[in-house]
């Protein structure tokens, strides 16, 4: 079940205004370029934002997630016409496609190859992106590096912020380190509402997997792993993985 910030109406309304800096998505626009794709589908593509862009510069582009409140947010965006809209998680994409023709590039962005807890969801949902590429179709994907250690930093730099929502008024939002127990983190945002001092708290965990362990599950999966990059907004901190659909 998606994390109450993707799933949660009110919160899903403001995630665009909190999470604005999306300096992670022209490396991944310079990929899909490089890779010559023009037949994408965005899994986990919550609000829009990057299936919006991609589907601009006049690609094919389905943006899929399983939180129907953020696709209601990616729905009201402009230019969110042309694209394609799933309520689908990874795992279930083969069934929402319903006779489409496949795709030539599957991408997740931000926390969401890190969502699939347990190693059941995580091989499930990569057969899912699997079944919907065509054979020499890409994957690509980006995942935090464990030996970072990225939460110890969090408690620091996600301090208390309250921002005024347009239409909502101001919210404030606080943040709290949960259990470390890794592989697995957990943590909370809760989320202040000013104009009927309404709170609403969304608990989240993400999973650190290793470059081999991921290297691993692609290849069991049916894809070779053709590059681990930097991610450059980030560096030494996350491992994009570029990976291509085999027999």
């Amino acid at each position: 079940m998606p994390d109450a910030i993707f799933a949660d109406d009110r919160l899903a309304a403001l995630y665009d205004h909190f999470d604005a800096d999306r300096g992670d998505l022209p490396a991944y626009l310079a990929i899909i370029d490089e890779l010559g794709a023009t037949r994408i589908v965005d899994v986990g593509c919550g609000t829009g934002t990057l299936a919006v862009l991609l589907a601009a510069s006049g690609r094919t582009v389905i943006g899929a997630d399983p939180a129907l409140a953020s696709l209601g947010v990616a729905e009201r965006k402009p230019g969110a016409g042309r694209v394609t809209w799933l309520h689908a998680g990874a795992a279930g994409l083969v069934d929402a496609w319903a006779g489409r023709e496949p795709a030539d590039l599957a991408v997740m962005t931000a926390n969401v190859a890190q969502v699939f807890l347990s190693d059941d969801d995580w091989t499930a949902a990569l057969r899912g992106i699997r079944g919907v590429l065509r054979r020499g179709g890409h994957v690509v994907f980006e995942a935090r590096r464990p030996e970072f250690r990225g939460w110890e930093e969090w408690v620091t730099t996600q301090l208390p912020t309250t921002l005024e929502i347009p239409g909502i008024g101001p919210v404030e939002r606080r943040f709290t380190l949960g259990e470390v127990r890794l592989p697995l983190v957990s943590f909370r945002f809760e989320y202040r509402f000013h104009a009927d001092g309404a709170v609403v708290t969304s608990e989240s965990t993400l999973r650190f997997r290793s470059r081999a362990e991921i290297e691993e599950s692609l290849d069991a999966a049916g894809f070779a792993v053709l590059e681990v990059r930097d991610a450059p907004d980030r560096p030494g901190r996350e491992n994009v993985f570029i990976a291509r659909a085999v027999d």
